[in-house]
């Protein structure tokens, strides 16, 4: 009975121990989302000498959450590299869109890419950064719940409508 005693305090202390871990608090951790990038994913796929590049992406959203969870504000920092194009490619814009694979959606987070300020190659990589883009918490909510619903995808003058596609994945 003694010992049955003190093992029913052990592990009531080790409950009452758990009762402090706010391991079910909000997080405000980084959200990181990454796609494979190509040409084969655009809607229609690249038929022209566009078609043989490859990419990847990394999206790293920076949320703040409220008591409840839910995401109450955040940016973005991208960065993608792209490779395996013909030389005179460059990408003139780089966004998220909604929409499903094999479905094309409007434009929803930008990342400032430009036809005036492109990003072009350099020894047959293009590779683009920038930090802080502010995302609406709704949009980033929406793409948090369904990433696959969602994608990301550079365009070229070549392929204004785009060059190279994925669907995001959640890494973290």
């Amino acid at each position: 009975m003694k010992r049955s005693g003190v093992l029913l305090l052990g592990v009531c202390l080790l409950g009452a121990a758990g009762c402090d871990d706010d391991s079910t608090s909000p997080s405000n951790l980084p959200i990181v989302m990454t796609a494979n990038l190509s040409p084969a994913n655009e809607v229609p796929p690249i038929a022209n000498a566009e078609n043989t590049g490859t990419g990847a992406v990394q999206i790293t959203f920076n949320v703040t959450r409220d008591g409840t969870g839910a995401i109450t504000s955040g940016t973005a920092d991208f960065h993608f590299q792209l490779s395996g194009f013909p030389s005179s490619t460059t990408i003139v814009a780089a966004h998220i869109h909604p929409g499903a694979a094999g479905v094309n959606g409007g434009v929803i987070v930008n990342t400032g890419i430009v036809a005036a300020n492109p990003v072009t190659q350099t020894n047959g990589v293009m590779t683009f950064s920038v930090n802080n883009v502010s995302v609406p918490a709704a949009t980033l909510q929406a793409i948090v719940n369904n990433p696959a619903g969602y994608y990301f995808n550079a365009h070229s003058p070549t392929n204004p409508g785009g060059v190279a596609r994925g669907q995001l994945s959640r890494a973290l």
